[in-house]
C-alpha cells in the first residue's frame, strides 16, 4: 500500500497526538495561539481537558497543571509520556532538586544529619548507581530549611516564579522551554490571553533556550549570567549611570547592572548552550550533591592542557546520543563526524575535530569558532603551574560578596513557597561589600589552584517571638569551628589576556590575604568586620611577624588555602620577574632553584659588600 505524502507528513510530525482540527473548541477560542512546535499539535495531549465541549468550564475541566502541563506535579502524565528519557534526567537534576544548595546551607548552620534533602522528596540513584533517597525539604524544620523554602526555592525549576521582574520563570520543563518575558506576560497573537499574567512570552516552544532564559535565575549568588554578558550589580544601588536613569540594565531586586568586560566566548557570539551540554543543564539521570559533580565540561576539552591535546571520537552509530541531540541545531551531527569529548568522556554534539583543528559550532545559527589549542606552548608549560586551573589566570573578574548578614525574625510571617502558605518567620539579608578584582586563590576539590569566593560568608541573627535575640553570631560554625567559608568558583568572565605574572606573584590579595598594607614582615588588613580588629573580611589568611595563619575554610573535599611554604615559593618568583617578565622566557621551562633564590636574598647590598668582592 502506498501512503500519500500528506499522510506521511502527518504520521511523522503528529508528535504526542494528532493535530487539532478546526472543530476543536481549543482552536475556536484561542485564535492566533502559536503552535508549540511542528510535533506538538494536539492541545489535549499536552494540556488535558475536553476539545469538543462548547462550554468553557467543561472544556477546561481536567486540564493538567492548570496553564502549565510541564509542572513537576503532572510532568509524568504530560511531557514525560513522550519524553521519558529526558524526564528521568531532569527529575534528579540539581536545578530541580537543589540538593547541593540545601546541603551546604545546612552544613553551615546546623551540621549534617546523615540525610540528603531536595526541593521534593525523590527516590533516585547516586552517581555510582546505588539507590539514593532524597528527603523533602519540608522535613528540614530548622533555619536552613526555612531559608531555602522562603528565599532560594523560587530560582529553582521545581517551582514557578511569577512575581520577580526579569527573574520570573515557569516550573518544570517550561522554565527553559517556554520562557517568560521580563514581567511574565503573554505577548503573542492569541487575544484571549494577550497581556495576561502569568504566562510564557509566547506559546511557541524554545527547543534551544537562549541566554535570557539562563539570566532569569543565574543573576544572583555567583552572578555568572551577569559576568558572562559583561554586567555587574556592584555597590551602586540605583545611582544613575546613563543620563538620568539607572542602567544600562535594571534587574530583579531593583538592582542596577553596569558594564564590565564580557567573557570572551560571549564576545565571539557564543551562547551558554554552546559550551554547556544538555547533561550539564538537564542532568544525566543521577543525583549529585554539588554542581561541580554534575558539570561535565572543562576548558581543556576544547583548548587542551599543557601536555595533552583535546580528546575526540568518531560517530559510528546512527543512534548516537550526539546525533539525537543535534536535531534542532543548525549544523547536525552525522555518521563519520569526529567529535571532541567532554571531561567525563562523552561526546559534545557541537564541537568537531577537523583536519587537526577544533571547531565549536553555535547550536542556534551554525557560526563556527576555531578553538585555539594551547598544548605545548611555552606560556602554558611553565614549571610550577601544573596545578593551576585555566581560569585562575584567565578570569577577568570573580564576583565576591563579603559580610552577608542574615536576620530571621519569628515575630512576622512570610511565604513558604514549598509549602504554599505563609508561616511564622521572616528573613532579611544585607551585605557589607562586593568586589570583582583581585580575587583570592586556593586549592579546589581537584587539588588545583582556582579562584574562590565567599560561599556563603554568613553572619546570623535570630529573633524569637518575644523579640529576644536568641542567636547573634559573629561567624557561623562550619565543621565544628567558628570560621568563614570560601568556595572554589568559576566566575564565567574569562579573557584571552591572562592576569599578569607580576600581579599574581606580588599582590598578596591573590593568595588570600585580602586588601592590606605591608608593614615589615606583617600584613595589616584594611577591610575588616566590625567584630574583628585584625582578620580581613575579604580574605582567609593573616601574616604576622612572618607567620602565615588560616582562619577560614575552603568548602569542598580536599580543598584548602595555600600553606606558608607554597606562599613563600610563589612570592620568591618576584626576584625572577624583575628581569624575566615575559612568560615565554625559556627560564620558566626549567625547574626553579629556590636555594639559589634564598642565597640571592641573603646577599648583602652592594654598598655593604667588602671592597674588591666579586659580583
Amino acid at each position: 500500500m502506498r501512503l500519500s505524502p500528506l499522510l506521511i507528513f502527518l504520521l511523522l510530525f503528529a508528535g504526542c497526538g494528532f493535530f487539532e482540527t478546526e472543530t476543536s473548541t481549543c482552536v475556536k477560542c484561542h485564535q492566533g495561539l502559536e503552535l508549540a512546535s511542528p510535533t506538538h499539535g494536539d492541545c489535549v495531549a499536552c494540556h488535558g481537558g475536553d476539545a469538543v465541549a462548547e462550554d468553557k468550564e467543561v472544556s477546561h475541566r481536567g486540564m493538567l497543571g492548570k496553564k502549565n502541563p510541564g509542572h513537576p506535579q503532572v510532568w509524568d502524565k504530560t511531557c514525560g509520556r513522550c519524553h521519558a528519557y529526558q524526564l528521568s534526567r531532569v527529575r534528579s537534576n540539581l536545578m530541580t532538586t537543589a540538593t547541593g544548595m540545601i546541603k551546604n546551607i545546612q552544613l553551615t548552620w546546623e551540621g549534617e544529619d546523615g540525610r540528603l534533602y531536595a526541593a521534593q522528596g525523590l527516590e533516585t540513584f547516586a552517581a555510582d548507581g546505588t539507590a539514593l533517597k532524597l528527603e523533602p525539604v519540608t522535613a528540614l524544620d530548622h533555619l536552613s530549611g526555612e531559608l531555602y523554602r522562603k528565599f532560594c526555592s523560587l530560582c529553582h525549576v521545581a517551582l514557578e516564579s511569577n512575581q520577580v521582574w526579569t527573574g520570573s520563570h515557569g516550573a518544570g520543563c517550561t522554565a527553559c522551554h517556554f520562557p517568560y518575558n521580563d514581567n511574565g506576560t503573554y505577548e503573542g497573537d492569541d487575544p484571549t490571553v494577550k497581556g495576561k499574567w502569568p504566562y510564557s512570552k509566547t506559546h511557541a516552544m524554545a527547543a534551544l533556550p537562549d541566554n535570557e532564559v539562563c539570566f532569569r535565575c543565574h543573576n544572583r549568588s555567583g552572578r555568572i549570567a551577569l559576568a558572562y554578558q559583561g554586567m555587574n550589580d556592584g555597590n551602586n544601588s540605583l545611582v544613575p549611570t546613563e543620563g538620568v536613569y539607572p542602567g544600562p540594565k535594571l534587574i530583579s531586586g531593583v538592582r542596577n547592572a553596569t558594564s564590565i568586560p564580557p567573557d570572551i566566548h560571549h564576545e565571539k557570539g557564543m551562547e551558554c548552550i554552546d559550551c554547556h551540554t544538555s547533561r550539564d543543564i538537564m542532568g544525566d539521570g543521577y543525583a549529585y550533591e554539588n554542581m561541580y559533580l554534575q558539570t561535565e565540561i572543562a576548558c581543556e576539552d576544547c583548548h587542551g592542557g599543557a601536555k595533552e591535546r583535546p580528546r575526540s571520537e568518531k560517530v559510528s552509530r546512527e543512534n548516537d546520543e550526539a546525533v539525537r541531540e543535534s536535531r534542532s541545531y543548525k549544523r547536525q551531527v552525522v555518521l563519520g563526524d569526529e567529535l571532541v569529548l567532554t571531561a567525563k568522556g562523552r561526546k559534545y554534539s557541537n564541537v568537531f575535530l577537523e583536519e587537526g583543528k577544533v571547531w565549536v559550532v553555535d547550536k542556534r545559527d551554525g557560526q563556527r569558532h576555531e578553538s585555539k589549542v594551547i598544548t605545548g606552548t611555552p606560556e602554558h608549560t611553565i614549571v610550577g603551574h601544573e596545578r593551576l586551573e585555566c581560569y585562575a589566570c584567565h578570569s577577568h573578574s570573580v564576583a565576591q560578596c563579603y559580610g552577608c548578614h542574615t536576620e530571621y525574625d519569628q515575630r512576622g510571617k512570610s511565604m513558604d513557597f514549598i509549602k504554599g502558605r505563609e508561616t511564622p518567620g521572616t528573613f532579611d539579608e544585607a551585605e557589607d561589600y562586593r568586589m570583582l578584582y583581585p580575587f583570592p586563590l586556593a586549592l579546589n576539590q581537584r587539588g588545583k589552584i582556582s579562584p574562590v569566593t565567599p560561599g556563603c560568608q554568613t553572619f546570623v541573627t535570630v529573633i524569637d517571638r518575644q523579640g529576644e535575640r536568641v542567636k547573634d553570631e559573629y561567624v557561623a560554625k562550619f565543621k565544628g569551628q567558628e570560621q568563614l567559608r570560601f568556595a572554589p568558583f568559576f566566575g564565567h568572565n574569562t579573557g584571552k589576556k591572562a592576569v599578569s605574572c607580576s600581579n599574581c606573584h606580588t599582590n598578596p590579595a591573590f593568595a588570600g590575604f585580602g586588601q592590606h598594607v605591608l608593614e615589615g614582615d606583617s600584613l595589616r588588613a584594611t577591610l575588616i568586620c566590625e567584630h574583628s580588629a585584625d582578620k580581613p573580611l575579604d580574605g582567609f589568611l593573616t601574616l604576622r611577624d612572618g607567620e602565615v595563619r588560616a582562619f577560614s575554610a575552603i568548602t569542598r573535599e580536599n580543598s584548602r588555602p595555600l600553606n606558608s611554604e607554597e606562599i613563600r615559593r610563589t612570592w620568591a618568583v618576584n626576584q625572577c620577574l624583575v628581569c624575566h617578565f615575559e612568560p615565554k622566557d625559556p627560564i620558566y621551562q626549567k625547574e626553579l632553584d629556590y636555594r639559589a633564590l634564598d642565597r640571592c636574598l641573603s646577599r648583602p647590598a652592594p654598598a655593604e659588600r667588602p671592597a674588591g668582592a666579586g659580583r
